[in-house]
């Protein structure tokens, strides 16, 4: 007897279940099937709040593994929910009810490494820290960081299309994707990982995978673009009169910095000050200040690299753009001004519950959007504090508000992203927590279209049902449940 037909569960299996597991029990191994108090309550979450207790996990260990799981549930209607690291902030990977996971945590790990073609073929269940590590003992570099970096996984940070602290620099993750292996709804294997910068043999079908959160197929293997390792990173901690003096200032270094600037942060006054109270550390810069700037750069000729940074914010500073500058002159001042940075997570998390919102801004009306953000806010409850601060070179700022009228503050928050042509989501994804707003970035006919797609490659709806819009219910599922 299967081990998962004994078990106690919290949540009885339905029948659909229980046929899904008993056709993959002799496709897959003992480890593969986790069902009962077997499942523990981590699969239930992810970094932002809980779901429902998922009716069973499947933890694949490879990619014929994963094609066999989703053949199974298509044919039987059975809605899966994909899992990496489960440190999502938007729903994507929390269960709903109803739902098996199939997580990819089993499926680790580096394949191989090209050094001279500065690519590397991983496993979707791979951390992003490994990869990191990985390049870096091979003298490259991977482009894209994220505070979640020893949990978050490749097929995660593929399947919403993970940003960061250097997309200035680097891009989003879809610019570091040179190939993708996919399993499709019904089991299909398309495999593309020949890491080839220029092939338009036909159409090129890994973008459908990036950034569509895991609703039209299971990424199992990627290829990944690498850069030279750089030989110089420094930052910098600059105080500013304002907003706008930050922007201009954004500006002036993306000129006069070409090619260096790999990061430049805004942090708001009352986060900045917050954050460095919290750590307990002295500021490295004056409070007091309309705004802050966290400003990094990476080349690869340290001495005039260094010339050219100092002089940048020099200049900066005599011509009053900033009012107080800090450089980093060894790797634990770096590493210390970037720690304030990080830190900005845990002093907002111990305000209390918040509302965050991850939006992207045009930047020559991000002041029109805050004026009208602040306005809007202090209508609906005078009593509420936001928190603002974000990677301002490419326009993505997180938007946290202390209130208790959540609901009709995202109303206002998402209303005025839709009036100056910005975006509900820019690094975190839509998941099953924006749905509802995605209509003030996109279309009727951009979400009609997505739909489309969706119901071209996954007609049964089982693969992240419900996440990035509204998915129909198969009018058959109640007959097969």
């Amino acid at each position: 007897m299967a081990a998962w037909k004994g078990i106690r569960r919290r949540v009885s299996l339905s029948d659909r279940v229980k046929r899904l597991l008993a056709r993959l029990e002799g496709r897959l191994d003992a480890a593969a099937i986790l069902a009962g108090d077997a499942v523990s309550d981590g699969y239930a979450a992810d970094a932002t709040a809980r779901g429902h207790h998922p009716l069973a996990v499947l933890r694949p260990r490879n990619t014929a593994d994963v094609s066999a799981i989703l053949a199974a549930a298509s044919d039987l209607g059975q809605p899966l929910v994909v899992q990496g690291g489960r440190t999502g902030l938007s729903g994507a990977s929390r269960p709903l009810a109803g739902e098996v996971s199939i997580s990819l945590e089993r499926m680790g790990g580096v394949e191989s490494i090209d050094v001279a073609a500065q690519t590397m073929i991983v496993a979707a269940g791979t951390p992003l820290q490994i990869v990191q590590q990985v390049a870096a003992d091979n003298d490259l570099f991977f482009g894209v960081d994220i505070g979640a970096r020893g949990t978050a996984t490749v097929g995660g940070n593929i399947g919403t299309n993970a940003g960061g602290i250097r997309v200035l620099r680097y891009g989003m993750y879809r610019a570091q994707v040179m190939g993708l292996e996919a399993v499709l709804a019904d089991g299909t294997v398309l495999s593309s990982l020949k890491g080839l910068p220029k092939d338009n043999s036909g159409y090129d079908l890994n973008p459908l995978f990036i950034g569509t959160e895991g609703t039209l197929g299971v990424v199992t293997r990627a290829c990944l673009k690498l850069h030279p390792k750089p030989k110089i990173e420094r930052n910098a901690f600059v105080a500013l009169p304002s907003l706008r003096a930050a922007q201009e200032l954004l500006g002036k270094l993306r000129t006069e910095l070409s090619g260096l600037l790999s990061a430049f942060e805004a942090i708001f006054p009352n986060v900045y000050e917050g954050t460095v109270a919290h750590m307990g550390i002295r500021p490295p810069v004056e409070t007091g200040a309309g705004m802050y700037a966290m400003v990094e750069i990476q080349g690869q000729s340290p001495e005039q690299d260094n010339e050219r940074f100092e002089a940048a914010l020099a200049a900066a500073l005599e011509e009053g753009l900033a009012t107080d500058v800090v450089l980093s002159n060894s790797l634990r001042e770096f590493n210390g001004l970037w720690a304030i940075r990080d830190g900005i997570n845990d002093y907002l998390f111990g305000l209390g519950e918040m509302a965050g919102y991850d939006i992207s801004v045009p930047l020559s009306r991000m002041g029109e959007f805050l004026d009208r953000a602040a306005h809007a806010i202090a209508e609906i409850d005078p009593d509420a504090v936001s928190f603002i601060f974000g990677h301002l070179g490419d326009g993505n700022l997180h938007y946290c508000v202390l209130t208790r009228r959540k609901e009709k503050i995202a109303e206002a928050v998402f209303s005025g992203i839709a009036a100056v042509g910005g975006g509900v989501s820019a690094e975190h994804g839509i998941g099953t927590d924006k749905v509802r707003y995605l209509r003030y970035a996109r279309s009727d006919a951009e979400i009609a279209t997505m739909r489309r797609l969706k119901a071209a490659f996954d007609p049964n709806h089982i693969l992240n049902r419900g996440r990035v819009f509204e998915a129909p219910v198969p009018a058959d599922e109640a007959e097969r449940a």
